[in-house]
């Protein structure tokens, strides 16, 4: 497919034997020579090296020269506390609609005197269209094209990229720094898509192959496709945009609550003034008709994104329907998450997905599915 975009580690995949698929528009490795099980496992073991350089980085400025007015006019966008964001941290954040649906999920970190935002590779144009028809009056919006992204996951990641970026061991959860390295810097925060910990990398695009090539090299680290970083992520309870979450979707149904500050909710400091406040605040205080709930399937089929969802074993209409599925290698059987009813959302619940015609029992269970592992 000739229209695919590349990122600057492809050749590397290709060197060493990645199975490559079409991803949001890129050419991107599926899985190694290891195999999608063995990867997931490793990453959790060890540490697991990803390049996740098709999402989008930019850099908001406010016009002002103050951080914190290019936090409040984020906030038009997101319903989360920008402002209170400390120097050196990060925080998850959601753009939403008018109708209270989710555009897209990022991540903003505050670094002194700009706000660093990396954004889904799927939405990355629309989301930059969207800062730049919203903020450019009151903000610069830079995005970053000649830098790479690696993630580097697992148990022993921090004793890898210590030995590059000796700073890095000072680092906790969701703390974001750039960090001196031989010849030059990097852009760190200690954050991840997987459960475990682990930090996201920022390096200039023309290093990137000696800094991922340096990791590898390492016993501990291996190359790790998007299939195990899927099996990860869901083990994780963590969403993926474009299936557990969408345009349609709200916060409070999807149980992204915990990302809401008292700040922007009903009573708050700056309550509200971001898009679809009404419906998000109102639901926040009443609850809604439908919620994303974990699912253990019995047995070991998974049941797969668009499996309709039953209270009962036969008869009556669905109560809702699974957004993601797939074997966990870690917890050793299969998982599902989705959406159903908010009477059939309760913990420990029986109810049945509809497998090729035949439905089989699944249990209603908390996420994440596996303890995460992250540094606090």
């Amino acid at each position: 497919m000739p229209d695919l975009k590349r990122t600057c580690l492809y050749d590397l995949h290709v060197e060493l034997g990645a199975k490559m698929v079409p991803f949001a528009g890129y050419d991107m490795p599926v899985q190694y020579p290891l195999g999608v099980m063995k990867e997931h496992l490793h990453t959790r073991a060890a540490a697991g090296l990803f390049d996740v350089s098709h999402m989008g980085q930019v850099i908001l400025r406010a016009k002002s020269g103050n951080t914190a007015d290019a936090a409040l006019a984020l906030e038009a966008l997101v319903p989360v506390d920008v402002l209170g964001l400390a120097e050196g941290r990060q925080r998850y954040a959601m753009f939403t609609n008018d109708a209270g649906g989710i555009l897209d999920d990022l991540m903003v970190a505050n670094r002194g005197d700009h706000l660093f935002l990396v954004v889904n590779a799927a939405c990355k144009d629309a989301d930059i269209a969207h800062l730049r028809a919203r903020l450019s009056d009151t903000c610069d919006i830079e995005v970053i094209e000649d830098r790479a992204l690696i993630a580097l996951q697992g148990p022993m990641a921090e004793r890898a990229l210590e030995r590059i970026a000796p700073e890095a061991s000072d680092m906790k959860f969701m703390d974001a720094a750039i960090l001196p390295i031989s010849g030059g810097e990097i852009w760190v925060s200690r954050s991840g898509y997987t459960g475990e910990d682990g930090f996201e990398i920022s390096v200039p695009a023309v290093e990137a192959t000696g800094f991922a090539d340096a990791l590898l090299k390492m016993d501990a680290v291996q190359a790790i496709g998007l299939g195990a970083r899927d099996s990860l992520r869901l083990e994780a309870g963590l969403c993926l945009y474009g299936h557990d979450i969408d345009e349609t979707t709200s916060p409070v149904e999807a149980a992204l609550t915990w990302a809401i500050q008292k700040a922007r909710r009903t009573g708050g400091a700056r309550a509200g003034g971001f898009p679809g406040a009404d419906r998000i605040l109102r639901e926040l205080a009443e609850g809604t008709t439908r919620r994303r709930i974990g699912l253990l399937p019995e047995g070991r089929a998974p049941m797969r994104a668009g499996t309709l969802l039953y209270a009962t074993p036969e008869g009556g209409a669905p109560i809702g329907e699974v957004t993601s599925g797939a074997f966990g290698p870690s917890i050793e059987g299969p998982m599902s998450m989705g959406y159903v009813m908010a009477g059939n959302a309760a913990t420990g619940i029986v109810i049945y997905g509809d497998v090729r015609g035949k439905r089989l029992p699944a249990r209603v269970a908390d996420m994440p599915f596996l303890p995460n592992t992250y540094k606090r």
